[in-house]
């Protein structure tokens, strides 16, 4: 069967459930994991970083001078071309700063959309992984790249850096978020706290982009703005210069991340409950994604 036809086959359940409720509709990740090539449209992405798709992929190149792309069995190696353009040229970046390169791990899925596992964002190739371990070599095979693991530069208890961090890491985070066509970029909070330590009063500016995120301390994510040519592309809310407030966001809201996120207060019991758990992507249908997404995942 063609991939339309079998596209259009996959979809056939969401089509039955609009006219018989009764009928079970498919789980949108299921649809979107299970294409293996991209769309054959123009560049877009379409939607949130959380909730959307993507038009035109490309693949970056398992291996090239200066980068090799890790878990290949995933096949998650899809973004928008200028995620495409950045992630090369920063790994070439890397080389100038005394690195052989840089290992890439997740972008997006063929057609972006939700995923099977892993990531509730990376939806519309705007978003990267990038492993803080500097490369040794650029020749690693293919199961190699399924079983080595990259370091956390974060000590144990998660209050600070650990001997794993050093300047050539800092460097290309400086390298990174000074791209203009970054919106933020997820570290772990220790690292945040130490990149405010040791950044210069003079340059700054670049910090604001440098986000604290749990389950960052082996990779930084990248995140690009909405490109041109995607209309339909939504810019995160708030924008971190609305978070910062045009600063360099090392205040003490920071610190939260080391005080009350890991050793939270106890509850008051006159608090309201906590809201309910909010839905994740995991658990979206084709209804809960952009209308357009439906025409990227049956396009040739």
């Amino acid at each position: 069967m063609k991939a339309g036809s079998w596209l259009a086959a996959s979809l056939l359940p969401v089509l039955l459930t609009a006219a018989h409720p009764a009928f079970a509709e498919p789980l949108a990740n299921r649809l979107f994991g299970a294409v293996a090539t991209p769309s054959a449209q123009a560049p877009a992405a379409i939607g949130s970083y959380a909730r959307g798709c993507a038009a035109g992929l490309v693949q970056l190149p398992d291996s090239g001078p200066s980068w090799q792309s890790m878990r290949l069995s995933r096949n998650r190696h899809w973004g928008h071309p200028e995620m495409i353009d950045y992630l090369i040229g920063l790994s070439e970046t890397a080389q100038q700063i005394g690195w052989a390169g840089l290992y890439i791990g997740d972008i997006s899925q063929p057609r972006g959309g939700p995923m099977t596992s892993g990531h509730a964002s990376h939806q519309m190739g705007l978003d990267a992984d990038i492993w803080f371990l500097p490369p040794r070599r650029l020749n690693l095979s293919r199961r190699e790249r399924e079983t080595i693991g990259s370091v956390s530069v974060r000590t144990d208890d998660q209050r600070s850096v650990n001997a794993n961090w050093t300047a050539g890491h800092h460097a290309l985070l400086r390298a990174a978020a000074s791209d203009p066509r970054v919106d933020r970029i997820f570290v772990a909070a220790a690292v945040k706290i130490e990149m405010c330590r040791t950044a210069t009063r003079q340059d700054r500016a670049w910090l604001q982009k440098i986000r604290p995120f749990s389950g960052h301390n082996t990779h930084f994510h990248v995140r690009l703005k909405c490109p041109r040519g995607s209309p339909l592309c939504q810019t995160q809310t708030p924008t971190v210069a609305e978070l910062s407030n045009g600063g360099d966001s090392c205040d003490d809201t920071l610190m939260w991340w080391v005080t009350d996120f890991l050793d939270p207060p106890p509850r008051d019991p006159a608090a309201p409950p906590p809201a309910p758990r909010p839905r994740h992507p995991r658990e979206f249908t084709m209804a809960d994604l952009p209308a357009a997404c439906a025409d990227v995942l049956t396009a040739p």
